[in-house]
């Protein structure tokens, strides 16, 4: 009669907190694709000159001025639909005659260049002052969070649009005009400026809370350094907020410099920007919905999926969340 064999245990492995939140992660199907559409605005973004050469068409060329029967007399494009056809995929722009698939992904480039260039430097500066506020408090505590009071009580959308053309002036006289490049800059700079003081008040809040805690009690009383303990102990228990906030951060400075380009204080013509294509929508949409039909699509699939997504990370990080 033969033995049985016995079965071998199987050995535990052990997961680290990264790896739980990605399996998480991985289980949320409204995270897994919102991150799939937004990474693929980010491949749009990257590769818009790939596209503008296998498409063939420019963002800058007037197609419809240049060549006779694509607008009718008033401006606006004879074929049906905006004039989309299999030639102009998207159709073209009233009274200029540019192709407007090519003027969208490359001022899909340019907003997001912008955006995510500002909410880098408001990550990098709002963890920078919470941490540094939360941790050391104190006087140095009350300076800083005044400091943030004072720039919380500016209107947001007042104050960008108030600085905006303060700082061209600084760099350009009011008499030349300002290039493209110090535009972009601008607008970063601004976007920077009035966006890093609610990341740094909720991480100082955090910081105040976890700097009472027995591990970075512990970590004191083994000698440990300050720079050590913020680096070792207190951000590792940050990524949650700063990771959440990060990607509701990202889609806000988007619609922001959208609005910016779409009141004259952002990017001019003839540089293709998403919110200079909505100004230029507004005045056409009674005659040619086409032409903001297909930005205003784009803008609203980006913002729902950054949306979801910040969401997803949120309910990886911290299981105990419910939506």
């Amino acid at each position: 009669m033969p033995i049985p064999s016995q079965t071998q245990p199987r050995e535990l492995v052990g997961r680290s907190p990264g790896q739980l939140m990605w399996r998480r992660f991985k289980r949320d199907r409204s995270g897994v694709v919102s991150a799939y559409v937004v990474a693929f605005f980010f491949v749009v973004a990257l590769a818009a000159p790939l596209i503008s050469a296998v498409y063939g068409k420019s963002p800058t060329a007037t197609y419809g001025l240049d060549e006779s029967g694509l607008l009718n007399e008033f401006g606006y494009p004879v074929a049906p639909n905006g004039g989309v056809s299999g030639r102009f995929w998207f159709g073209l722009e009233p009274t200029m005659g540019r192709d407007v698939l090519t003027q969208l992904v490359y001022g899909i480039r340019t907003s997001l260049l912008i955006a995510a260039a500002a909410t880098v430097l408001c990550v990098l500066t709002g963890v920078l002052v919470g941490v540094t506020a939360g941790y050391l408090g104190g006087r140095t505590d009350y300076l800083l969070g005044r400091f943030i009071d004072l720039l919380l009580a500016f209107p947001a959308q007042l104050s960008f649009i108030a600085f905006t053309p303060i700082v061209y002036s600084l760099f350009v006289s009011p008499e030349k005009e300002t290039p493209t490049s110090l535009r972009v800059l601008t607008l970063i700079l601004v976007l920077w400026a009035l966006g890093w003081m609610g990341l740094a008040r909720l991480l100082r809040g955090q910081v105040l809370s976890l700097r009472e805690r027995e591990f970075v009690e512990a970590a004191k009383v083994t000698g440990a350094s300050p720079w050590r303990i913020i680096t070792k102990e207190l951000l590792p228990n940050l990524w949650t907020p700063i990771l959440v906030q990060s990607t509701l951060m990202l889609p806000t400075l988007v619609t922001t410099e959208a609005g910016l380009s779409f009141i004259g204080v952002g990017i001019l013509e003839p540089t293709p920007d998403w919110g200079r294509m909505f100004a230029a929508g507004a005045g056409y949409y009674e005659s040619d919905i086409t032409y903001i039909f297909f930005p205003g699509l784009a803008m609203i699939i980006f913002v729902v999926a950054f949306n979801l997504l910040g969401d997803s990370v949120r309910d990886a990080f911290d299981p105990r969340t419910g939506r």
